[in-house]
């Protein structure tokens, strides 16, 4: 039964022993995660013979053809323990497999490639990060996620620029912080130099997840978004940007329009064929009397009276 597991699934845990705490702590956490991987429980003598258990009870991850075991004092909770192991070491990443590594808390080294490409430089890069993978998997598989990646598209909206392929990125998906090495990777031990540097803090990290990062990432998000809608049809992005443009611009004409109007005093028709008679001096006469009084022609209003009134 051991190996007709061991063929079925790429990565399933197991519970060596009998009862105690840590099967009912093994059991709480597969409770929460059986949505993600597979769980068994098993006595000592179904293991097969290379796995060495130095106590037990135990818990053990079987996957890359290898097993590994947890240790309270250096892997901490249970739960997390799995939630960090629950994946293969290495992967074909994608964008939504990414959003799932973030809760790993582990660091993703890519190698981002074309593979249509099938020149020199795409084929080596894969094979460096492969066989990084495989042959330090007992020094980085607590702390890092290899893989590769299909183009830079993804990568590109993470770090908001245009990264050049292939290349190595190293990503930590809980903070959208990146590393990336200032020279081409020729080799696995530049490497494996790279990833040590990153684990002592040598490399500084770019990005992250700060109100101002937010910010740009947003503009960014939009720049993207508006120069994709022109590149996949630009008549439509004409519409759907020329349209609310057109709209906005004819109201502030109107707005303009109707402060310049309320400048102009109106002057009714009877007031210029029937002027006021004169005096000699050139002034307004005074009404006799028995004479009907003449209204006097109110001073017009200047443009803020006439905004109010």
């Amino acid at each position: 039964m051991f190996e007709h597991v061991r063929k079925r699934h790429r990565v399933f845990f197991v519970y060596i022993g009998g009862e105690s705490p840590l099967k009912e702590k093994y059991i709480d956490a597969a409770s929460e995660l059986i949505v993600y991987t597979y769980f068994f429980s098993a006595s000592e003598e179904v293991v097969p013979e290379y796995v060495t258990l130095k106590e037990m009870p135990a818990v053990l991850v079987f996957k890359d053809e290898t097993y590994f075991v947890y240790d309270e004092y250096e892997d901490g909770d249970l739960s997390s323990w799995i939630n960090r192991e629950r994946f293969q070491n290495y992967l074909t990443v994608d964008g939504f497999l990414l959003y799932e590594l973030g809760d790993t808390g582990k660091l993703v080294a890519i190698a981002v490639i074309d593979e249509k490409n099938t020149s020199v430089e795409h084929i080596r890069l894969k094979s460096v990060i492969q066989e990084v993978a495989r042959d330090h998997r007992d020094e980085f598989h607590r702390d890092f996620q290899f893989g590769h990646m299909d183009g830079n598209d993804y990568i590109n909206t993470l770090l908001m620029d245009e990264l050049k392929i292939p290349t190595v990125v190293v990503l930590n998906t809980s903070n959208q912080q990146y590393f990336l090495l200032d020279r081409q990777i020729q080799s696995a031990e530049d490497l494996v130099q790279f990833i040590r540097s990153i684990l002592d803090g040598t490399v500084e990290a770019q990005g992250g997840d700060s109100i101002l990062q937010r910010l740009k990432r947003i503009a960014f998000d939009a720049k993207s978004t508006i120069v994709s809608i022109f590149k996949s049809s630009p008549i439509m992005g004409c519409f759907l940007f020329g349209l609310p443009l057109g709209v906005i611009s004819v109201m502030c004409y109107g707005i303009y329009a109707a402060d310049t109007d309320g400048g102009y005093i109106e002057v009714s028709k009877s007031e210029l064929e029937s002027p006021e008679p004169m005096d000699e001096s050139g002034g307004q006469q005074e009404p006799r009397d028995g004479d009907c009084p003449v209204p006097a022609v109110p001073e017009p209003k200047d443009v803020s009276e006439k905004k109010k009134d």
